[in-house]
């Protein structure tokens, strides 16, 4: 499958030395754990609030048990495995190749894969503190609590991760926008561009190489030299990195 976009995508990693990643939660369905946005993801299923309104930080200090109930179900995957796009990512940097990798996922799966610089624009499920005293807690011990996880001091834990109404980390923005302005080849992958101001990352990319890979169509038309429009993990298990 797409064996001519493969090679064109081989030639351009083989005239790349400053690559960066940039990625969101279709890097990660092919590890099983769903997305937002597609036919059969998280917003097409029916709930008794939307899940744009439970992840919401409102909603988390108002109805911190409801928030618990569908964040440990629907959206901790402890179980979860790197798949083949998280791997050749990481051989990627090992490489040399790769420079950083920017994800809008919160599964911790690219560190897993062995990839070291990896900028979490929306957080982690694998970082928790307590509200009270800053204590850390694991995914494990919340993903296993019962109802609301506390601390031991008798705090409520929450979660690292960034919930709709709260801005993003402005060091970890600036990070990202550095590595992609200093970037030779930026790739784009699993992510619809819908979310802003992550969306907006690519308008910093003055580099040679702008590769789209993503099952759906992106709602920014970006003017990428390269688009493929298939799973990112099948695509990149096809890339030799040399």
């Amino acid at each position: 499958m797409f064996e001519e976009e493969v090679k064109k995508l081989q030639g351009i990693l083989d005239d790349s030395s400053n690559m960066v990643f940039f990625g969101g939660a279709g890097v990660s369905t092919e590890s099983n754990i769903p997305d937002f946005r597609s036919a059969d993801g998280l917003y097409q299923q029916e709930y008794r609030y939307s899940p744009e309104q439970i992840v919401s930080h409102s909603f988390f200090m108002q109805n911190t048990e409801g928030f618990y109930e569908f964040y440990k179900e629907k959206m901790m995957f402890l179980d979860a495995k790197p798949n083949p796009a998280h791997l050749k990512l990481a051989e990627l940097e090992e490489a040399g190749k790769l420079s950083a990798v920017i994800t809008q996922n919160i599964d911790g799966l690219h560190q897993a894969a062995g990839s070291r610089n990896v900028l979490e624009l929306h957080g982690s499920i694998h970082r928790n503190y307590c509200q009270k005293c800053g204590k850390f807690y694991d995914g494990a011990y919340v993903k296993t609590s019962a109802g609301i996880p506390r601390c031991t001091c008798g705090g409520v834990v929450k979660p690292d991760v960034v919930l709709y109404e709260e801005g993003l980390d402005s060091a970890v923005i600036q990070r990202s926008i550095k590595a992609i302005s200093q970037a030779d080849t930026l790739m784009i992958g699993g992510t619809s561009l819908v979310v802003y101001p992550a969306a907006g990352f690519v308008d910093y990319f003055r580099g040679k190489h702008l590769v789209v890979i993503n099952k759906s169509a992106t709602a920014r038309e970006v003017g990428a030299e390269l688009t493929i429009a298939g799973p990112i993990g099948e695509v990149l298990a096809q890339i030799e990195v040399r």
